[in-house]
């Protein structure tokens, strides 16, 4: 990949010092907490100048905690609507093209055909209000298969909304289907990835070379599409853009 292809998520320790060293993008998660995009904690402000400071391009990860785009309850329905909407146009004032959302399933609670039929109805109307340069990337979490994500985004059918693959959610203990699996059945909707590994239990967002993330070979697969964007979603950001100019998968 292109170093212009890589983000370093600002979860990551180290972030704006590696981004800043190797002239690599950010990917903005301050606000997953949504009460950073009312009111900013001091501490908050503070790091995202740091940010602007380390990096010219930026990416942007939408809050999510009790939000869901096929969510039953309608208050909470409008109230994921209203935090896309506030994360959209926060997006927009760092320059954002893509805005990571996650998919809101949850296991034993959403029946997936269900899931899907509302989940396409949000989009639909939410999309309306997306800019055409915009990308919102749709991001496995607990999800068993790619089949529900696949099929959301193949029925709403609009460029403005593509899939965000996380590599490390997609071996994690919810995952029934091998990461490599998910890498082709979500190819052609393809925008974005998160990079972290595991060990095929926990979401420890662990560095590239420690889990069963067959992560050579899922670089690999996707070494030919210079479309992709990948964001580093470890805990430390050094080691593993180290890691990837060792193994020749990023060129600076």
């Amino acid at each position: 990949m292109d170093r212009r292809q890589l983000y370093i998520s600002t979860v990551a320790a180290g972030c704006d010092e590696a981004a800043a060293r190797y002239g690599l993008g950010l990917e903005i998660a301050e606000y997953c907490t949504a009460a950073n995009l009312d009111a900013p904690t001091p501490e908050v402000v503070s790091a995202v100048a740091g940010h602007r400071q380390a990096a010219d391009r930026f990416t942007f990860h939408a809050p999510f905690n009790e939000l869901c785009p096929a969510a039953i309850d309608p208050l909470a329905l409008e109230l994921s609507r209203h935090r896309y909407a506030q994360a959209v146009q926060a997006a927009q004032g760092w320059g954002c093209r893509k805005l990571v959302v996650h998919s809101g399933f949850i296991p034993r609670v959403y029946f997936p055909v269900w899931f899907v039929e509302k989940s396409v109805e949000f989009w639909r109307d939410f999309l309306t209000q997306i800019p055409e340069q915009m990308v919102l990337c749709l991001e496995n979490v607990m999800e068993p298969s790619p089949q529900m994500l696949v099929d959301i985004v193949r029925q709403v059918n609009d460029p403005r909304l593509r899939l965000c693959l996380d590599v490390g959610h997609a071996n994690a203990e919810l995952s029934l289907t091998p990461v490599e699996e998910w890498v082709e059945r979500c190819r052609p909707w393809l925008s974005h990835l998160h990079l972290h590994n595991n060990a095929g239990g926990w979401d420890l967002h662990d560095p590239l070379e420690r889990g069963t993330v067959p992560m050579e070979e899922v670089l690999e697969l996707l070494s030919e599409d210079t479309s992709l964007t990948y964001t580093l979603e470890t805990l430390e950001a050094g080691g593993n853009v180290t890691w990837l100019l060792e193994k020749g998968f990023l060129k600076l």
